[in-house]
């Protein structure tokens, strides 16, 4: 992990959980090129490290690495202990969830212990990073929260009820958080993204999603007055991208 340095940029810090080469990463650099300091945090260190590197060399921003296990309380406050002595997060992205539950399984498989690693993964992890980050929002008066959700957490699907019961709790939460905070001035989104995101590095798969075609969403979100609801169609290699955003208008 990178050194904290005393300071961070004039915008504060942007942090990205969940994050590996596709759209975690994409959101990351992104919100690097928009003059945020950058903290992205994942289990792999090493992986994340690399990252790091690569979009503070492009970007030329403050991003630290960090370590983080979103199904335990204690990893998650650790994470955030380190760079919230830094400054304020200004936006949280909780994009991270667990990556077995988006292969097909039968019911009767499916063990009490793996269907609970999927609760913690998506829901768990995300209640989680938002009480870390939730008092210094409140106490600013302003902050944005960010969930990444998919059709899982609208329709239930044979075969992935880890994945549909994790988002569907997803779901639920941003809706209470952006309603109970909306008086101090937080501004919550669930993101419904309807499709496979394709990995930048490699071949795009017919009907796949870049992830770049995601990213404005994710910035036009960080303002304050954004729409309740976005749907882009007809774009290049992809079925369609939704945004379900319970944002109550200013």
């Amino acid at each position: 992990m990178r050194s904290f340095s005393n300071s961070t940029s004039a915008k504060g810090i942007a942090a990205i959980v969940g994050v590996g080469p596709k759209l975690g990463c994409s959101v990351a650099r992104k919100f690097a090129q928009e003059g945020y300091t950058i903290a992205i945090l994942s289990r792999d260190l090493e992986k994340l490290s690399r990252l790091a590197d690569e979009i503070a060399c492009e970007a030329k921003a403050r991003v630290f690495a960090i370590r983080i296990d979103c199904a335990d309380c204690k990893s998650v406050r650790e994470a955030f202990e380190g760079f919230l002595s830094l400054g304020s997060v200004e936006v949280l992205v909780y994009n991270a969830c667990e990556q077995a539950s988006y292969k097909p399984s039968n019911f009767m498989a499916i063990s009490p212990e793996s269907f609970q690693r999927s609760l913690a993964g998506s829901a768990h992890g995300a209640f989680y990073c938002a009480q870390q980050v939730i008092p210094g929002m409140v106490e600013r008066g302003r902050g944005t929260i960010i969930f990444t959700g998919s059709s899982a957490s609208l329709n239930g699907f044979a075969g992935y009820l880890e994945l549909s019961c994790g988002k569907f709790a997803l779901r639920g939460l941003s809706q209470c958080l952006a309603k109970e905070f909306f008086p101090s001035g937080i501004h919550v989104a669930h993101i419904v993204i309807d499709g496979a995101i394709s990995d930048p590095r490699n071949c795009l798969k017919e009907h796949n999603l870049e992830p770049s075609i995601t990213l404005g969403i994710f910035i036009y979100l960080k303002i304050p007055k954004a729409v309740s609801f976005i749907l882009f169609e007809g774009l290049p290699r992809v079925i369609k991208v939704q945004v379900h955003a319970w944002i109550l208008m200013q």
